[in-house]
């Protein structure tokens, strides 16, 4: 069964998908990040710029093939194939509901519009009979 986790009012969005990447690269799973082409350029930057002895093994959704089998993590303006895919990490404005048995991560940002945005994939979401659940992260900062 799909499970979906918006995680709220996120401030510095590249840093805070860097974050989980190596959070979920360190325990193994193969993770696809979907978003528009500038998120893409933006992210893959951040992800070379990590702290040294962080840097986690990625590729754009663009590479041959063979580099994709071997890449835990893959950026891409695509929805991938969800063969051996364990996490979607979706930044981009649609919801994701082709796919069954994976889990997806809704990052949003502060912005209004973000925020009406999300508020909209999350009732298609529950359309589709999936229960998201939410993670304000703004009293995080505070």
């Amino acid at each position: 069964m799909m499970e979906v986790a918006f995680h709220l009012r996120v401030g510095d969005r590249d840093a805070y998908v860097c974050r989980l990447l190596r959070k979920a690269y360190l325990k193994g799973a193969r993770v696809h990040v979907l978003c528009d082409s500038a998120d893409v350029e933006s992210l893959d930057r951040s992800l070379w710029l990590m702290a040294q002895g962080e840097f986690l093994p990625h590729a754009r959704d663009t590479a041959p093939e063979r580099v994709l089998r071997r890449t835990p993590i893959v950026l891409g303006t695509r929805l991938p194939a969800v063969d051996g895919l364990d996490v979607l990490i979706n930044l981009s404005d649609t919801p994701v509901l082709e796919v069954d048995d994976l889990r997806i991560i809704e990052v949003v940002g502060s912005a209004p519009e973000a925020l009406e945005k999300a508020r909209e994939r999350w009732r298609l979401y529950k359309q589709a009979g999936t229960e998201p659940v939410a993670h304000d992260l703004s009293a995080a900062r505070a």
